[in-house]
């Protein structure tokens, strides 16, 4: 089908986006800003604990699991660079639901991350305090700590209310000083790690501990320090050049942070001199959240590691802290766009283009929780949700590689779909591990999910349903009981008459009727009410299927409707009608890159919802009389398919009497095995068929195609079986089918059955969608 585009003539109020001013360098550090966050600081000396020597290891494969949800990051990212990351992408390869509920534990997830962030500021700034002898005004540790929290998420609030501008400004000066103050560190540490007597053999005589499961604890421990990347794909909206920024973007940030954890690991490790007798892993696990502060102590000349620690882990936590609150006010401004958060959500501050309603609740919440909740125990729920997120995610780029085979990536998966899979299963592996280490956790993280499912299934999804355009703009019915659909979808008048020709007698010949299609094509840019003004030239192209159909006195029902993408449109239409059969017709040739059929056909002859006919038309032969059908057969099911609708034309042919001929192409000289295997073929083929003027014949020849094409001269159609492709079958193997069509010179018609549900549940998740190659032929059709 030839798909609509037109300009939008609507007013700029009509669409709500963002401004685009995050270069490459700007949204790698807010990445790295996220990820070198309080974890580095807070968690160091627990995980040291926990994991001995081999927090190195714990560290780098934390790096590898994030490397491998990221790659999916990467791709959807370049190829949807809207606010809303993850939550957008899960809501468009999986469903509502799904996507509400990404969005929900996303935005929680943040939320609660830029709580703890606030918090460690809060802490690390009171114990700078004291180092002072500042006064503490008769207030506790714990207080002071609350009011310094609430005073930066004020900050940052303001901040991300201003703009995405002094969001990246004040972002790169504090992750580029982070950086400096941990290059130091770590340089400091090293040289007094060089001068300490037998360093080597702290990893090499006990380097695992606890065993393995004391690194899958540090891990699990570990977790939340590496899932900033995330927030680069919240932000693609506002980056310049996204395609290509935001997948190096993501790798970027990642190799920095992962390095700066391996080497602060190794420092702590290495350089620390503990109390005699007394393992250096166990004095950092009693040091706890200010291990890193004694190692610098212990390390920087003249004293001042301590201070200057203190005054990183400050800066670390300003700098995650900007990154979360950034991402979780576009994870809400992304869910009130579609109305799965209230509108206001949505809201776009008329100067200053940021979501200034989003940014305001979204810092709210985090004060909310940190006043109100044991946020240790939170934070822990939101390591949960964060992988239930990334795993959503992985299934998500494997539907819509399925889904959106023509979407343009600025990146792609290699070695697809190996990645996701590992993805998806290093990411249940360390949630599941995460309710041995947390049981509260994870009731804290279903709480919170039982109430964005019950606010969504009340609330939400109906609001939703309210505010979608309808995508159906013309239906008419005519009131025929009929127990068989044939659904003929096209684009211009011509192809309506060819068609509609081929629809209306499969539909006779089957007591059923005609669901003539079209469908208007919206892309991206504009709403899908704007297709509404080309209601009245689609009337046309039905009014020609309707003029055949009357030839044969077959009942037509006209639909005409909108959407995004005209393959899911057609198969939308296939299941709320139960169509028995789709006839789409094929010029020959297509203008798509990486298609053989093109980007309507493709995807569903890739996984058929309901039986398939392509009919390619040639055209000093596509209106004369149907007396002779040629069927190439090769024992197959779809062979068995095309045999039928074969018989189904000559039934209905006004024509008659009609005569179908069955054909198998045999070697030359075929052995008697050959010819009694071709004659059980011709038997399974017409098994259950009464038709008179059926015959069937051998055919001899090397080259399949040349032999077909050649025989098939004198006919007036040709009927051909689609390949039986083994399953996970994803390569070009032959293109027999093309050539038999596009060579032929008379009508080819290729059919190919419907997928069974396991295949259809594979194709849409695990398996690469095909160009249309499963409708190659193997020795005379399947």
């Amino acid at each position: 089908m030839n798909q609509h585009t037109f300009q939008s003539h609507g007013s700029p109020a009509e669409q709500v986006t963002l401004s685009r001013n995050l270069s490459l360098f700007t949204i790698t550090m807010i990445g790295v800003g996220a990820m070198i966050g309080a974890g580095i600081f807070v968690l160091t000396g627990i995980a040291a604990g926990v994991a001995g020597p081999a927090l190195v290891l714990a560290f780098a494969l934390n790096g590898l699991v994030a490397l491998l949800t990221a790659s999916a990051y990467a791709e959807l990212g370049s190829a949807f660079p809207e606010a809303g990351g993850g939550y957008l992408w899960v809501k468009e390869g999986l469903g509502g639901g799904n996507g509400f509920l990404a969005g929900w534990m996303s935005w929680f997830a943040h939320a609660v991350a830029g709580s703890l962030y606030a918090l460690a500021f809060g802490r690390f700034t009171v114990e700078l305090m004291d180092m002072a002898g500042l006064p503490d005004f008769g207030l506790s540790i714990h207080m002071r700590t609350l009011l310094l929290m609430t005073l930066v998420i004020f900050a940052f609030t303001y901040i991300n209310y201003r703009g995405a501008s002094e969001t990246g400004a004040v972002g790169n000066i504090i992750t580029m000083t982070k950086i400096v103050i941990l290059a130091l560190f770590i340089l400091f540490g090293i040289l007094a790690m060089l001068r300490t007597e037998a360093w080597h053999e702290r990893f090499t005589t006990e380097f695992l501990p606890n065993g393995f499961l004391g690194v899958l604890m540090a891990m699990g421990l570990t977790f939340i320090a590496f899932e900033g990347y995330e927030i680069i794909a919240q932000s693609g909206e506002e980056v310049i050049n996204p395609q290509r920024n935001v997948p190096r973007a993501i790798f970027y940030s990642i190799l920095v942070a992962v390095g700066i954890y391996i080497l602060v690991s190794v420092t702590a490790i290495g350089a620390t001199t503990p109390p005699e007798g007394m393992k250096v892993w166990d004095y950092l696990a009693t040091k706890k959240e200010i291990a890193v502060v004694e190692v610098a102590q212990q390390t920087f000349p003249w004293g001042i590691g301590g201070i200057v620690l203190l005054i990183s882990g400050l800066v670390s936590t300003m700098s995650a802290l900007n990154a979360t609150t950034y991402s979780s006010s576009r994870v809400s401004f992304a869910m009130g766009r579609v109305r799965n958060l209230p509108f206001f959500f949505s809201k776009i501050h008329p100067q200053r283009h940021t979501p200034h309603v989003a940014v305001i609740i979204s810092g709210a919440l985090m004060l909310i929780m940190a006043w109100s909740l044991p946020i240790e125990e939170v934070a822990a729920a939101a390591d949960v949700m964060f992988l239930l997120l990334f795993l959503q995610v992985n299934v998500a780029v494997m539907t819509l590689r399925h889904k959106m085979p023509e979407l343009e990536r600025g990146w792609l998966i290699p070695w697809f779909p190996l990645i996701p899979i590992l993805a998806i299963l290093a990411n249940a592996g360390l949630a599941i591990f995460l309710f041995f280490y947390s049981p509260r956790a994870w009731v804290t993280a279903i709480g919170w999910i039982v109430v964005g499912m019950l606010a969504y299934y009340i609330h939400f999804r109906n609001v939703e349903l309210k505010e979608k355009p309808k995508e159906i703009l013309l239906e008419e019915v005519v009131v025929v009981s009929t127990e068989y659909s044939v659904l003929v979808p096209v684009a211009t008048v011509e192809q309506a008459h060819k068609l509609g020709r081929i629809g209306a007698m499969l539909a006779a010949a089957n007591r059923g009727e005609v669901l003539a299609l079209h469908v208007v094509h919206v892309p991206p840019q504009l709403t899908l009410g704007e297709g509404r003004v080309l209601l009245k030239e689609g009337r046309q192209y039905l009014d020609a299927v309707i003029e055949e159909a009357k030839k044969f006195d077959a009942p037509v029902h006209t639909l005409i409707r909108i959407g995004r993408k005209v393959h899911e449109s057609i198969r939308q239409t296939v299941d709320e009608n139960a169509s028995d059969i789709i006839v789409l017709g094929w010029p020959g040739y297509t203008n798509t890159a990486g298609k053989i059929f093109g980007s309507v056909i493709d995807p569903l002859v890739d996984n058929p919802p309901t039986d398939v006919a392509v009919v390619r038309y040639q055209r000093d032969t596509d209106e004369r009389p149907i007396r002779a059908i040629f069927v190439p057969v090769a024992g197959g099911p779809n062979s068995r398919r095309a045999v039928r609708l074969a018989v189904q034309l000559a039934q209905a042919s006004l024509d008659g009497p009609t005569h179908v001929t069955l054909a198998h192409v045999v070697p030359p000289n075929a052995s008697e095995a050959h010819r009694v295997s071709a004659q059980k073929i011709f038997h399974y083929t017409l098994e259950g068929l009464d038709y008179p003027h059926v015959e069937t014949k051998l055919i001899a020849g090397d080259k399949v195609a040349e032999t077909i094409i050649e025989n098939a001269k004198g006919y007036d159609l040709v009927v051909i079986g689609a390949t039986e492709e083994p399953l996970f079958k994803n390569l070009l193997v032959g293109n027999i089918a093309e050539t038999i069509a596009n060579q032929a010179e008379v009508t080819t018609i290729m059919v190919k059955r419907r997928s069974s549900r396991l295949h259809s549940v594979l194709r849409q998740t695990v398996l690469m969608p095909t160009t249309g190659d499963e409708m190659n032929m193997n020795r005379g059709g399947s």
